[in-house]
C-alpha cells in the first residue's frame, strides 16, 4: 500500500562546510525527481515518414520541500546560503515518514528567502546523475 506523508529529515555533509540535519514543515508538499534521461514531449518531433524522433536528454536529480526556520540558534538558511555559494557539492539524504531515505551529490539552488512570519523557507537541492534510494 502507497504511504504518502512528511519528510521527517533532511541531512547533508560538505566536505569544508561540515555536516547537519535539517527538518522540514510538518504537513507540506515535498517533490522528488530521480533525474536521468528524458525522452522530449514535443508533437512535433517526428520525420516525414511519420516516424517518432526520440529526443532524449539527461536530466539533474531535484528535491523540493518547506523547512522550518530557527533564526535563533540554527541558522539553517545562513547554512543553505553558503553551500549554494560553494562550488563543492555535499552528500544530501532525504528521510521520508515511511522510512524511505533517498540520498544524492548537490547543492541547493534557486532563491533562498525565509518567511519571517510562517518560520519556514523554500529548499530545493539538485545534483547531477540520480537521486538514489538508499532504503525503504
Amino acid at each position: 500500500m502507497p504511504v504518502g506523508g512528511d519528510i521527517v529529515e533532511i541531512t547533508y555533509n560538505h566536505p569544508t562546510l561540515g555536516s547537519g540535519v535539517i527538518y522540514p514543515k510538518a504537513a507540506e508538499d515535498s517533490t522528488f525527481d530521480p533525474g536521468g534521461f528524458r525522452s522530449n514531449d514535443d508533437a512535433n518531433m517526428v520525420d516525414g515518414s511519420g516516424e517518432m524522433i526520440d529526443q532524449m536528454n539527461r536530466a539533474r536529480w531535484r528535491f523540493e520541500c518547506t523547512v522550518a526556520w530557527d533564526m535563533n540558534l540554527r541558522e539553517d538558511l545562513e547554512k543553505i546560503a553558503d553551500m549554494a555559494a560553494s562550488p563543492v557539492p555535499a552528500d544530501w539524504t532525504f528521510s521520508h515518514i515511511n522510512g524511505t531515505v533517498y540520498g544524492g551529490k548537490g547543492k541547493p539552488v534557486g532563491d533562498i528567502a525565509g518567511n519571517g512570519n510562517a518560520a519556514t523557507f523554500p529548499l530545493i537541492v539538485a545534483g547531477g546523475g540520480k537521486l538514489n534510494k538508499i532504503s525503504g
